[in-house]
C-alpha cells in the first residue's frame, strides 16, 4: 500500500525536547497524501508534541528544541530562514477544544483570507468552506450571528471550515472530538473521511475505536518512542509488536 502512494510529510530521526526533558525519541515515519493518519498512545506519550512539530507550533514554547528533520514539500521545515507563515497556511490546525473567534460565523471564515490578501470572491470562499465542513445548511441563514452561539459540535466544524478557507494541503487535528458529545463526534468523523479526498489529515486521538474507524494509517507512541506504524487494519488486527497488542487490547494505558 505504501509503495503506491505519495508521501506528504517525512519525519526523519526526530528528537524533540522541552528543556532537558526528551518528549520524542528518534522518531521516523511518513504521512501520506490524501490519507488519514492517526497517532495513538497513553496520555503524556508525546502525541501532541509530535503533531505540533509538523507546523512548528512548538516554537511558541520557550524551552522547546529539536534534532532531526521534518520534510514538507521535500524541504526541512526547521532549516534556518524557512518561511513559517507560509508553512502554517499550507498545514492548518484544529485544536482539542473548539476555539472560534468572538466574531460572526462569516467573519470566522473570511478574516484570515482577507488579511492574507485573498483576491477571489470572499462570499464564495465562505460558502464553499462551510460546505466542505458540512456546516453550510445549518448556518447559511445566520452568518451574521456570533460563532459563540453555535453548539460545541458546530463550533468545531466551524474551526475546520476556518482551516479549510486557507486552502491548506494538510490539516492537523489534536483530539478534535474529545470535548464533543457522541452525535457531534460522529459528524466530525464522517467529515474527516470526506475531507481526505482533498487534504492530508493527521489526527491525534485518545480513542482507539475512533482511530480504527477513520484512519488509513496508525502510529502508536509510548513514552516518546514510536513503537509501531502501519496500515490501521494491520495495527488493530495483527500488530507486529507485543507492546502495541497490549495497548490496543487494554492491558495497559
Amino acid at each position: 500500500m505504501t509503495g503506491k502512494i505519495e508521501k506528504e510529510i517525512e519525519i526523519k530521526k526526530l528528537n524533540l525536547f522541552y528543556g532537558d526533558f526528551k518528549a520524542i525519541n528518534d522518531c521516523s515515519l511518513d504521512f501520506y497524501k490524501n490519507k488519514v493518519s492517526a497517532i495513538i498512545g497513553p496520555s503524556g506519550c508525546g502525541k501532541s508534541t509530535l503533531l505540533r512539530s509538523i507546523n512548528r507550533m512548538n516554537d511558541f514554547v520557550d524551552s522547546f528544541s529539536i534534532k532531526g528533520e521534518v520534510l514538507f514539500e521535500k524541504r526541512n521545515i526547521y532549516l534556518k530562514g524557512y518561511n513559517v507563515i507560509s508553512l502554517r497556511k499550507k498545514v492548518g490546525m484544529v485544536f482539542q477544544k473548539p476555539n472560534p473567534f468572538p466574531k460572526s460565523i462569516y467573519k470566522n471564515i473570511s478574516w484570515a483570507p482577507e488579511i492574507n490578501k485573498f483576491e477571489g470572491d470572499i462570499d464564495e470562499l465562505v460558502e464553499n468552506s462551510l460546505k466542505d465542513a458540512a456546516l453550510w445548511e445549518e448556518v447559511k441563514h445566520r452568518l451574521d450571528d456570533s460563532a459563540l452561539s453555535l453548539s460545541g459540535g458546530q463550533q468545531q466544524r466551524l474551526c475546520i471550515a476556518r482551516a479549510i478557507a486557507m486552502k491548506p494541503q494538510v490539516i492537523l487535528m489534536d483530539e478534535p472530538c474529545s470535548a464533543l458529545d457522541p452525535q457531534s463526534t460522529s459528524k466530525v468523523e464522517d467529515l474527516i473521511k470526506k475531507l481526505k479526498k482533498k487534504y492530508t489529515i493527521v489526527i491525534v486521538t485518545h480513542n482507539m475505536q475512533q482511530a480504527a474507524r477513520i484512519s488509513d494509517f496508525t502510529a502508536f507512541l509510548y513514552n516518546g518512542d514510536l513503537i509501531e506504524f502501519g496500515v490501521t487494519e494491520n495495527i488493530f488486527t495483527n500488530p507486529g509488536n507485543k507492546q502495541t497488542e497490549d495497548y490496543i487490547t487494554g492491558r495497559f494505558g
